[in-house]
This record gives structure tokens, C-alpha cells and sequence, in this order.
């Protein structure tokens, strides 16, 4: 009788979801949380804008030396260190004395959340099938909101009971039980844990090429030659990143205040209408691997699943919003807006997917390498908004270069070539 195969590689998923939406729930608080910190600290405006941005910028920076980590010594051992570091830094947010702990503090937090995708993406490779991958990293995507939108929800409410810093003290007691829980459970390949049975093998290792050693590798990890065929992929990859990094910030800190000058909401009604945009981005995020799992079980090719998809998503993305910079109705507005940021969420799933075909050996530190460059240009993204507007006083060409931005993303997306061609007609029963 044929034995069904096991369903370990969810549980591994599920470790992996928790784990993004934890960090995601630890370094949104703080922007909840800023005005009163603010206060209590008797910190200038300056001093704030710098602890928030120091994130950023070691999370950006870190990337590909966490990403070199991460693949040297497993996704394992590292994910249980990166969830304890942050745990650490969020503690040292809540009992900061003054400006420099918190920057230090701000710090560690990038730095333990940089190795985060880039570890969690060489496992799901490992543990998932070609035809299930990119529905695995739009759930990883999902996570991440999922986690953003509970700091939103959670923190205010706290806050309206609790001193801030016991806030980001209770937030760092999460990671402590996830790391512990992690480390005794997990495993970096389905090889190497006795529940996953010979079935479930199988199915993950579909379409995988074996090794000398009797390991599986992903698609194209046996041409890990960095020709120009694949350099210029892994370029416009990270183009595309960029595009999509910059707009996601855009929403995600400018976006109220670009309500409030341009369509005259208040500004509870700017916040509310922000988390419309957000959810807009998780409901991307969830589709986005479903539709991009679903076009490569039905054809076979990595070029329509990933570099179509992602191209079509940011330039549907593009139109949406510069259809809403010529409307002047408010919801009319919204709802445009909300529909762009789903879509510009559709690309972030074969982001994922791309980054583990090309990646070979060293996903993690392409990953790395992809996520850097997003990081900086959404580090940099709210600063030349506010550039952009001293000098033209005109919030509606702000929304009119987010929609260019987008169009340029799309056209990156067409650019990037699969690594491989997909050796034969996958099994669409494949789950």
C-alpha cells in the first residue's frame, strides 16, 4: 500500500512565518512608540529621526555578511542566535537611559534581523518543492505583514495601559520562547529528521539535481559560474528590489502625510487609510505565491512564472498609481492605491523564488545581496521624499514619481532571465 507522504515541510514553514512575523512585530513597535519616547527622553526631533533610521542601515549593511553566516552554519544555529540578538536589542530599546543606548540598541536590531530572509530562504530551497517554493515565500511575505500590522494594533493599544518601555520589554520575551523551541525542533534538511518519511522526500526533492554525497541541490546549483548571463540577472534583480523597496516605503511612512496635504483627511482617517494599503500588501503576498506556483505547474517555464510575473505586477502596479495622481475623489483614490500595493505584493514572492534559483550554493548571501540593496533605498526613500517636496512644495509629483518608479520595476522584472530552463513539464499534483 502506498504510505502518504508526511507533512513535516508545514511545521518548517510555520517555524519560518513565526519567526519573520516576530522580527516584523519587534522593529515596527518603535515607530508606534516614538512620541512617547520622545518625550520622556527629551530627545529633539534630529536625535529621533536618527535612532529610527539606525535600524535601517545595519539591517541593510549586515545583510550579506549574516547571509555568509547563515549558510556556513545553517539555518539551525543561526536563526536561534539572530532570534535571541533581537530578543536582546528589543529589552535594551525598553530600559535605554538616553539616546545612545537606544541607537546601540537600534543597531543590534538590524544587525540580528539582516540574516533573517536570506537563512530562511536557503531552508525553504531545502524543504519545499519547485512547485510549491514560491507559495512557501509568500508565506514567509505574509509574515512579515502579519507582524507589521500587530505592532501597529498592539502597541498603541499597550501603550494606553503600560510605560513604553515594558512594552518592548514584553516584546522581547517572544523570540527567548520561539529561539528555544527552534533550536530543539528544527532541522536544515528534511534528510536529517526521522518523521519526514520516504514519500515526503520525494516529493520535496522533484526536480532537484543530487549531488556526489547523496544530497539534493536546487535547480542550477550545478553552473554556479558567474557568467554575464547570470550577473545580469542578479542586476536587474536587485533593480527591481529597489523599485518595489522604495515604493513599499513610500506607503509605509510618507503616505498619511500625503493624504492629509493632497485629499484634506484628517489624521486618524490617514492612519486608517494606510492600514487599507497594508493589508492590500498581505493579501499581495499570499497571492503572489499562489498564482506565480500555479503559471510554473501549468508551463514549465521559470521565465513566465517569475520575470513575467513580476513584471506584469509592477507595471499594472505603475498604471494604478498614476491613474490615482489624475483622479481627485478620495476613495476612488484609496481604492486604486490599495489595488497598486496588492499588486506591487505579487512580485515579492518570485523575488524569493528567483533569488533561490539563481542563488546555487549561496542563497543566502544573494539573498543577502537582494535585500541590501531594497534596504538602502528604503532607508534613503523617506529623506528624498522630503527633498523632493521642499524643493517643489507639490505632493502630487511625489505620487506621480512612485508611479514612474513602478513602470521602472517592471521593465528590471522583464530583464531578468531564468538562471535555468526547467528540465521537463512539472507535475501540477505536486503539493
Amino acid at each position: 500500500m502506498l504510505q502518504q507522504p508526511t507533512t513535516i515541510r508545514y511545521r518548517t514553514m510555520a517555524w519560518l512565518t513565526i519567526a519573520s512575523g516576530l522580527a516584523y512585530l519587534c522593529r515596527n513597535a518603535i515607530g508606534v512608540a516614538e512620541s512617547s519616547v520622545r518625550e520622556d527622553l527629551g530627545l529633539t526631533l534630529q536625535q529621533s529621526g536618527w535612532f529610527l533610521g539606525a535600524f535601517f542601515w545595519s539591517y541593510a549593511l549586515f545583510q550579506v555578511p549574516c547571509g555568509w553566516f547563515a549558510q556556513r552554519r545553517g539555518t539551525r544555529f543561526a536563526l536561534t542566535l539572530f532570534a535571541v540578538g533581537w530578543s536582546i536589542a528589543a529589552f535594551g530599546l525598553g530600559v535605554a537611559p538616553g539616546f545612545a543606548l537606544l541607537i546601540i540598541a537600534q543597531l543590534i536590531m538590524g544587525i540580528s534581523q539582516a540574516g533573517i530572509f536570506p537563512a530562511a530562504c536557503n531552508s525553504i530551497g531545502h524543504w519545499f518543492p519547485m512547485s510549491r517554493r514560491t507559495l512557501a515565500c509568500g508565506i514567509l511575505c505574509a509574515g512579515m505583514q502579519v507582524g507589521a500590522i500587530a505592532a501597529s494594533g498592539l502597541t498603541g493599544v499597550l501603550l494606553q495601559s503600560i510605560d513604553w518601555r515594558w512594552v518592548f520589554i514584553l516584546f522581547s520575551l517572544p523570540g527567548i520562547v520561539w529561539a528555544t523551541g527552534f533550536a530543539i525542533s528544527f532541522r536544515d534538511r528534511p534528510e536529517q529528521l526521522e518523521k519526514v518519511n520516504d514519500e515526503e522526500l520525494k516529493l520535496i526533492h522533484a526536480h532537484k539535481t543530487q549531488r556526489p554525497d547523496g544530497t539534493h541541490a536546487p535547480i542550477g546549483e550545478h553552473t554556479n559560474d558567474l557568467g554575464p548571463p547570470r550577473t545580469s540577472a542578479i542586476i536587474f534583480l536587485c533593480g527591481q528590489q529597489i523599485c518595489r523597496a522604495s515604493g513599499y516605503m513610500f506607503f509605509a511612512s510618507w503616505f498619511p502625510t500625503f493624504l492629509q496635504a493632497t485629499r484634506g483627511v484628517s489624521i486618524e482617517t490617514s492612519g486608517f487609510l494606510q492600514s487599507l494599503v497594508l493589508c492590500g500588501t498581505l493579501a499581495g503576498s499570499l497571492s503572489g505565491g499562489f498564482i506565480t506556483d500555479w503559471i510554473w505547474q501549468r508551463t514549465g517555464s521559470q521565465r513566465l512564472s517569475r520575470s513575467g510575473m513580476g513584471s506584469m505586477a509592477l507595471c499594472v502596479c505603475g498604471l494604478l498609481v498614476l491613474s490615482a495622481w489624475l483622479v481627485s475623489d478620495v476613495s476612488l483614490a484609496i481604492a486604486l492605491l490599495s489595488l497598486g500595493s496588492f499588486f506591487a505584493a505579487l512580485a515579492g514572492p518570485p523575488t524569493f523564488a528567483s533569488t533561490i534559483d539563481l542563488g546555487g550554493t549561496k542563497v543566502p548571501q544573494l539573498m543577502g545581496l537582494v535585500n541590501m540593496c531594497g534596504n538602502l533605498a528604503a532607508a534613503a526613500c523617506p529623506v528624498l521624499v522630503g527633498m523632493l517636496f521642499e524643493w517643489t512644495a507639490n505632493w502630487n509629483l511625489v505620487l506621480l514619481l512612485f508611479a514612474g518608479i513602478y513602470l521602472l520595476g517592471g521593465i528590471c522584472w522583464a530583464l531578468v532571465a531564468p538562471h535555468a530552463p526547467s528540465p521537463r513539464q512539472p507535475d501540477a499534483s505536486l503539493t
